[in-house]
């Protein structure tokens, strides 16, 4: 089970009367930008931030068009916080002059890389965003493919290729970390809905029990999947505060008999889970 986090003394940090706007600016499609940038601001959870992003920045006029935009901005709300992964020094220099904090994520990088292989990086403008290795990019759409396929027990078909067998009652997360682990790493992930049929057992359900070696249990609280299920089927049994008490319990039963880790997932992001169910199959594999 996942202790919460130990809640912020009141007065440690100062209240915030407006939020702060953060921008993401890239030459390309702002994925590494926000990536990373967000990764930044998850460390400051008592503040708010409006976001933008602002991709296909590759000219100098474009440039400036951010700038005029952020520089606007500050006048009004206060200085922005800008995340930049653009490439072309003459475009971040343009960038630079924002009224702005610029937090320049290649810059700095860039030179100590270039310092390390002897080389200038190019300034082509995509190509730190390009496809790259193929191999790598097919084997994540082949994961893609499998894991739409395996979703929720719909197939059977090649589990013995599965890499992680994700198993959990209805609504307790296992197809968006399932779709995670696939388009993020290359996974091939089938997940399994425990229900009704699949207790009173000790062991695992016959499906998966052969691959109980790459199995991986999540779970949540009794009142979070009952507010989850509540959106799909109001006023129901299958909702029902009682009824998501008695299925967890037999879940959590199931995973302990079977030595299944598991993790609790209602307060984990899809990237924390993620995280944490290929650190727990590693020395399984």
């Amino acid at each position: 089970m996942i202790d919460r986090d130990v809640p912020i003394a009141t007065g440690a940090i100062p209240a915030q009367t407006a939020k702060r706007h953060v921008y993401f600016v890239s030459d390309s499609t702002g994925i590494t930008a926000e990536t990373v940038g967000n990764a930044l601001l998850a460390n400051f959870p008592a503040v708010g931030f409006i976001r933008r992003t602002i991709p296909f920045i590759d000219t100098v006029e474009g440039a400036h068009n951010v700038v005029r935009e952020i520089d606007g901005v500050s006048a009004a709300n206060g200085r922005p916080i800008v995340f930049t992964t653009v490439k072309a020094a003459a475009l971040r220099e343009v960038i630079a002059g924002a009224d702005a904090e610029i937090i320049d994520l290649l810059a700095g990088h860039l030179i100590e890389l270039e310092r390390a292989l002897g080389l200038t990086a190019s300034e082509q403008l995509g190509q730190f965003h390009s496809v790259g290795n193929v191999e790598r990019y097919f084997a994540r759409m082949r994961a893609v493919e499998y894991a739409i396929e395996h979703d929720d027990g719909q197939s059977r078909r090649a589990l013995d290729i599965a890499d992680v067998v994700i198993i959990a009652p209805s609504r307790c997360g296992k197809t968006p970390t399932t779709m995670y682990l696939a388009l993020q790493y290359g996974l091939l992930v089938a997940n399994y809905p425990l229900t009704d049929e699949d207790f009173p057992t000790d062991g695992l359900p016959k499906w998966v029990a052969p691959y109980a070696n790459r199995c991986f249990g999540l779970t949540t609280t009794p009142l979070r999947l009952s507010q989850v299920r509540h959106e799909r089927r109001p006023n129901s049994t299958y909702s029902s505060l009682e009824q998501c008490t008695l299925e967890l319990r037999r879940a959590e039963d199931l995973y302990r008999r079977n030595r299944v880790p598991f993790l609790n997932s209602s307060t984990k992001s899809v990237e924390e889970m993620s995280a944490v169910i290929l650190q727990a199959m590693r020395p399984r594999a």
